[in-house]
């Protein structure tokens, strides 16, 4: 886990790059890379790429970069893993290359420089880089398909500016800070900025499973090597696959690294799955760790005890850390500060990660994208039920939207806002999903922002088109709503703040749930009829899960911030994250 930085002069009029602005933007990313450092300028000051390190596989210099191949046709910066680079190592050496280093940074390279953007396809792992090419005389800028890893470019016509964080680009002091209506909006919609906004016109995020092409004659390109949509929506029947097998295979894939990884463990099925398929197959004992908050202990919110019962059934080396309000209270600024776009969550992964990081640990596995993969979420049973229910009204929506109007002001005195819209968005699932993950309603948000900026951010998110499109053509229910899950919820929220709360501690944050060769296993189990759920996925566990975690009720996971800010709900909360972003900015 790193923190790239690039500048390339790709219009023919451009000025030439700023080697201090890009050095500027690299140190604004220490957290993510406080092992080492480096920079490359190139084609005469019209490229500079830079680096931070985060040593995990590959500890030596050798694995430095900005990495320049041998023959110094091409110069990469990469951050994230690549888990299969050790199979595609063997497959480059058969075909006589020579490699110098251990890492998986120039196996990449050299792919590229054999495949070119082709070789996107083959990268099993979590992802962002960028490769300047010597002989096109350009660069290539491309994202993990599953948009585990961030990057996000800035690009004026003249000169394209990639960072992984946000924030990174604006400390260079030269990307326009003009606000972004979609990202004020959407962060106010969801309580995460969707992608591909932010807060700022200027940058966007790259999208998950495609490429993008500058050169320096003005040449412009875009490619895409994986489409989640497209995976979800036929998904490919395949003979002989294995759960068990899949899951396993991801785990040990997630364990590759040449310094310790460890386990977030809650008392969830997510977690304590990957606990007992990793506490097997690590090289030495595994070490877990399990947030717990002074708030909930004793009462039925209380992960830790479960979470240490299946700490003391799979033999890892354990440690609980205990959360206080006033530990909150004494980090709340720092929290902000560290969150590289506004998010309502985030908070739990954060002080899990600071209790990780002082273990001594630079690798932990996360049960992340569980409840997406396997329907673990009430979503998947609500939404549908809800839909057929209401679903009759669809057919005069001029119904529903007139019954939300008049609804909307008696639903905001009675504290239940969302109440005003169950005719009108509880007649199809996408409609549904926003009624049930919005933050705050479409009809709310000219009360929390800029009337004009609402509208405007509104009209060019149109959150319910979008969502539409995303749940098209999907084969049943589960499959729609896992294909909203995964491109909005768990995308735009918990695999951005997995990021940045990791990264803030020089974490780096694993998630083997989250993985292509996992999905298209469970996706060919769906097109069989064998859709799996979280007990199956459970179930594949060994040694078994004790008995009380196993049949224990879906609880979610409760973090308490609105009780440590006094507040009656996170809409509170979001109000004072947006309001610190833009006092930093």
């Amino acid at each position: 886990m790193c923190g790239i930085a690039a500048i390339f002069a790709h219009g023919p009029d451009a000025h030439l790059v700023d080697p201090m602005e890009m050095l500027r933007i690299r140190d604004a990313m220490t957290k993510r890379g406080p092992d080492g450092s480096g920079a490359w300028m190139g084609d005469y000051g019209r490229v500079v790429l830079g680096h931070r390190r985060l040593s995990i596989i590959d500890l030596t210099d050798l694995g430095t970069q900005p990495m320049a191949s041998a023959e110094g046709d091409a110069v990469i910066v990469f951050n994230g893993e690549i888990y299969n680079y050790r199979f595609l190592k063997k497959r480059l050496e058969a075909q006589g290359v020579k490699f110098r280093s251990g890492s998986d940074t120039e196996v990449i390279l050299e792919m590229y420089r054999r495949e070119g953007a082709a070789m996107l396809g083959s990268l099993r792992g979590m992802f962002s880089l960028v490769i300047w090419d010597e002989r096109r005389k350009g660069i290539l800028a491309a994202r993990d398909g599953l948009g585990i890893k961030p990057l996000y470019v800035a690009d004026d016509g003249k000169t394209v500016r990639l960072a992984s964080q946000v924030k990174a680009l604006l400390a260079g002091g030269k990307v326009d800070t003009r606000p972004d209506p979609a990202g004020h909006a959407g962060f106010f919609l969801w309580g995460h900025v969707p992608e591909p906004h932010t807060l700022y016109k200027a940058i966007r995020a790259v999208k998950p499973g495609t490429w993008e092409w500058w050169d320096k004659q003005g040449g412009r390109e875009t490619g895409v090597f994986f489409d989640l949509g497209a995976e979800l929506r036929r998904p490919q029947p395949v003979a002989g696959v294995d759960l068990k097998a899949a899951l396993e295979d991801s785990v040990a894939h997630h364990l590759i690294a040449d310094v310790p990884v460890g386990v977030f463990l809650s008392a969830g099925l997510d977690s304590t799955t990957l606990a007992a398929m990793a506490a097997r197959q690590a090289p030495g004992q595994l070490l877990s760790v399990t947030l717990g908050f002074s708030e909930f202990q004793g009462d039925e919110r209380d992960e830790v005890p479960l979470a240490e019962l299946a700490a003391h059934h799979f033999g890892t080396d354990h440690t609980t850390v205990r959360i206080p309000g006033s530990d909150f209270a004494a980090q709340r600024d720092r929290i902000l500060a560290d969150m590289d776009q506004p998010s309502i969550d985030g908070v739990n992964v954060w002080f899990v990660a600071r209790a990780a990081a002082a273990c001594g640990l630079k690798v932990a596995l996360s049960g992340l994208g569980g409840d997406e993969l396997f329907a673990g979420y009430d979503n998947f049973r609500a939404i549908p039920k809800m839909v057929s229910m209401l679903s009759p009204f669809g057919a005069v929506p001029s119904l529903g939207r007139g019954l939300r109007r008049v609804a909307s002001n008696f639903e905001r005195l009675l504290g239940k806002p969302k109440l005003a819209g169950v005719l009108e968005y509880g007649t199809s699932l996408s409609d549904a999903y926003l009624l049930r993950r919005g933050l705050f309603m479409p009809w709310e948000l000219d009360q929390v922002m800029d009337a004009q900026m609402a509208r405007a951010g509104l009209e060019t998110l149109a959150p319910r088109l979008r969502l539409a499109e995303a749940a098209e053509g999907m084969a049943d229910d589960h499959l729609a709503i896992s294909a909203l899950e995964m491109q909005f919820y768990m995308r735009n929220q918990l695999l951005r703040d997995a990021d940045w709360a990791g990264m803030a501690h020089s974490l780096e944050i694993r998630v083997p749930l989250v993985d292509t060769a996992l999905l298209r296993g469970v996706m060919a189990l769906h097109a069989a009829d064998k859709a799996p759920t979280k007990r199956d996925m459970a179930l594949c566990a060994s040694p078994s899960l004790p008995e009380s975690i196993l049949n224990r009720p879906k609880t979610g996971f409760s973090v308490p911030v609105a009780q440590w800010l006094g507040e009656t709900s996170l809409r509170g909360w979001a109000k004072r994250v947006h309001a610190a972003q833009m006092g930093s900015s």
